[in-house]
């Protein structure tokens, strides 16, 4: 649990950086807002490969920059 909401941290600080609402992001990854919000939340939901490809390529990094943290 502890891995996912340090996804979530990253994401939301990706995001802030960026300086996108959720559903910018949303609509950038081609993802639900509803999911963003899941992810970013204090009991974040698991995350699936696809959404971290659609993640990355929205925020133009690679994969494995978004999951190191």
């Amino acid at each position: 649990m502890e891995a996912r909401r340090k996804f979530g941290k990253r994401l939301r600080e990706l995001r802030k950086k960026n300086k996108w609402t959720q559903q910018e992001l949303a609509n950038e990854a081609d993802i639900h807002v509803r999911h963003i919000q899941r992810l970013e939340s204090d009991k974040p939901s698991a995350v699936e490969l696809d959404s971290i490809v659609k993640l990355a390529k929205a925020f133009n990094i690679t994969h494995q920059s978004l999951i190191n943290f």
